[in-house]
C-alpha cells in the first residue's frame, strides 16, 4: 500500500513503517544465520568456519550494492514526496540503468580477484578449498541481490514496507528447505547452501518484479520512461555512490578484523561468525528505525517539510535508545545460548570465545543504534558527506583498535574494535546532522523572506519561490 509519510503524526507513521522492515530484515538474516546453522550441524566444525571466513566478502557484497541501491531510491522517494510521478517512474528506469551497470562490473571483480582476497585474510589451508566454493557461487548470484534490493527500495520509497516483507518471509522459507534438500539429500556440500540462496532470491526477484507491474500504477514504465538523462542519472549517482562507498568503507574494516580473527585459528573464527550473527539478528529494530527514517526524510525533504524531518528525528532517537538498552540486555544474558545453536556438539571454548565478544560489544548498542538514525536521516535529505566522513572514522578507529589491542590482549582487542568504531561514527554523524538541520533552517527562513519579498512586488524572480523554502520546479 503506497504511504504518503508528508503528513499526519511523524512518530506513529515512522514507527508503522519500521515494524514490516523489522520482520524483513529479521527474515533477511535468516538467510544468513540458516545457511551457518544448517552447514554447522550437517556438515561440522570446518565448514562452519568456512562460512564464516567468507562471510565478510558476503558481507560486503551486500553493503555496497545496498547503499547504492538504496541512494537510487532516495530520489525516487523525493520525487514521491514532491507529487511527481513522471519523475518517479523515469527514476526507477535510471535507476536500473545504473544498478545493472555495477552488478556486472562487482561480478566479474570478484570472480577475478577471489582468490588472491582470501589469501591475504589468513584463511587457513585446511579450509581455503570450502571457503573459495562457497563464496565464488554466491558471487555469481550477486545480480539477483541487487536486483531485490532495487525493487524493494522502490515499494519502501513510496511508503511501502509490507510488501517486500511477504516476499522476504516466502524466500526465506524455501531458502531453508532449499539448503536441507542441497545439504542433506543431495550432499552437495557448503556448496548446497549457497545455491539454495540463490535460487531464493531469484524466486523474490521474480514475484517482486509481477507483483510492482500490476499493483502499482505509477511504477508501469513506457517507452519514454527509458529516455536517458545524463543530469538525471548524476543526480543518483551524487547520492548512491557515496552512500556505497559509505558501506564499502565498513565493510573493508570488517575484512580487516576477519583477517586477524582468522589468525587465531578454527575455533576462534567458528566462536567469532556466531557471535556475530547474534548480534547482526539482535540489532534488526535498531537498522528498521534507520531504513523507515531514510524514507520519511526523503519524502519530507522533497515537499519541504523541515520542520517535520527534525520531529521525527528527535522522538524515533529516544525510541532507538530505549531499544538499545532492552536488546542488549537480551543478546547478554542469552547470548551464550543462541550460540550453542550453531553447533553441532556443543564446544565451550567455541561458546566461551562467542559469549565475550558479546559481553563487550552489548554495552555500546546505544551508539551504534544513533549511527542508524542520523546517518539515514541525512541520507534520505541527500546529505552524504558527513555520514562518509563518519564511515572512514569508523574505518580508521576499528583498525586502530584491532591492530593495537590484539596483539597486546589477544582476541579481546578484537571485541574493542567495533564498539570503539560505533562511538567514533555516531558522534561524527550527530555533529553533521545538527548542522545540516541548522544549515537548512536559516536557507528556509532566507527564502521565506525572498518569496515574501517577490508577493508585495519588492523583486522579481524568473524561478519563482514558495514559501516552504524549495524552488517551484
Amino acid at each position: 500500500m503506497i504511504k504518503d509519510m508528508t503528513v499526519g503524526n511523524p512518530i506513529g507513521l515512522i514507527i508503522k513503517f519500521a515494524f514490516p522492515l523489522l520482520l524483513a530484515n529479521l527474515f533477511q538474516q535468516l538467510y544468513n544465520i540458516s545457511d551457518i546453522l544448517i552447514v554447522g550441524r550437517f556438515l561440522g566444525l570446518s565448514a562452519l568456519a568456512a562460512a564464516g571466513a567468507s562471510a565478510p566478502i558476503f558481507f560486503t557484497m551486500l553493503l555496497i550494492t545496498f547503499g547504492f541501491t538504496a541512494g537510487l531510491c532516495v530520489i525516487t522517494a523525493q520525487r514521491f514526496g514532491a507529487k511527481d510521478e513522471e519523475g518517479v517512474r523515469r527514476s526507477v528506469t535510471h535507476s536500473i540503468m545504473a544498478s545493472s551497470i555495477l552488478s556486472v562490473v562487482l561480478t566479474i571483480t570478484l570472480c577475478i580477484f577471489m582468490k588472491p582476497v582470501l589469501r591475504k585474510m589468513n584463511v587457513p589451508e585446511n579450509i581455503m578449498d570450502d571457503t573459495y566454493k562457497f563464496i565464488f557461487t554466491l558471487t555469481l548470484g550477486l545480480i539477483l541481490i541487487v536486483g531485490y534490493n532495487l525493487l524493494a527500495g522502490f515499494i519502501r520509497a513510496l511508503g511501502d514496507s509490507k510488501t517486500p516483507l511477504y516476499f522476504l518471509i516466502f524466500s526465506s522459507v524455501i531458502n531453508i528447505l532449499l539448503n536441507l534438500l542441497f545439504i542433506s539429500v543431495l550432499k552437495l556440500g557448503i556448496v548446497g547452501s549457497a545455491l539454495g540462496t540463490i535460487v531464493a532470491m531469484t524466486i523474490s526477484v521474480i514475484c517482486c518484479a509481477i507483483y510492482i507491474h500490476h499493483k502499482y500504477p505509477i511504477l508501469r514504465l513506457s517507452k519514454e520512461d527509458w529516455r536517458y538523462n545524463k543530469t538525471f542519472m548524476k543526480e543518483h549517482l551524487n547520492v548512491a555512490i557515496p552512500m556505497s562507498l559509505q558501506f564499502s568503507v565498513i565493510a573493508i574494516g570488517l575484512l580487516i578484523i576477519q583477517a586477524i580473527c582468522n589468525s587465531f585459528g578454527e575455533n576462534t573464527i567458528a566462536a567469532f561468525t556466531s557471535a556475530l550473527r547474534i548480534e547482526q539478528l539482535g540489532t534488526q529494530p535498531l537498522l528498521a528505525l534507520g531504513i523507515a527514517m531514510a524514507t520519511y526524510t526523503a519524502q519530507n525533504y522533497g515537499a519541504g517539510q523541515i520542520e517535520r524531518i527534525r520531529q521525527g528525528v528527535n522522538k524515533t532517537s529516544l525510541i532507538s535508545i530505549v531499544f538499545s538498552i532492552i536488546l542488549a540486555l537480551i543478546v547478554r544474558f542469552w547470548g551464550e545460548n543462541f550460540i550453542d545453536i550453531f553447533l553441532k556438539e556443543r564446544n565451550d571454548e567455541i561458546v566461551n570465545i562467542g559469549h565475550d565478544y558479546l559481553n563487550i560489544s552489548t554495552m555500546f548498542y546505544i551508539f551504534l543504534g544513533q549511527i542508524f538514525i542520523f546517518r539515514n536521516a541525512l541520507q534520505g535529505m541527500g546529505r552524504t558527506i558527513s555520514p562518509m566522513l563518519a564511515c572512514v572514522a569508523e574505518l580508521g578507529l576499528r583498525i586502530f583498535a584491532a591492530a593495537s589491542l590484539a596483539p597486546k590482549i589477544g582476541y579481546l582487542g578484537l571485541c574493542y574494535a567495533s564498539p570503539i568504531a560505533w562511538v567514533g561514527g555516531s558522534s561524527v554523524v550527530a555533529i553533521g546532522y545538527f548542522l545540516t538541520m541548522k544549515k537548512l533552517q536559516k536557507q528556509k527562513l532566507f527564502n521565506r523572506f525572498k518569496w515574501l519579498s517577490h508577493k508585495l512586488g519588492f523583486r522579481k524572480e524568473n524561478q519563482p519561490i514558495v514559501p516552504d523554502g524549495r524552488s517551484k520546479a
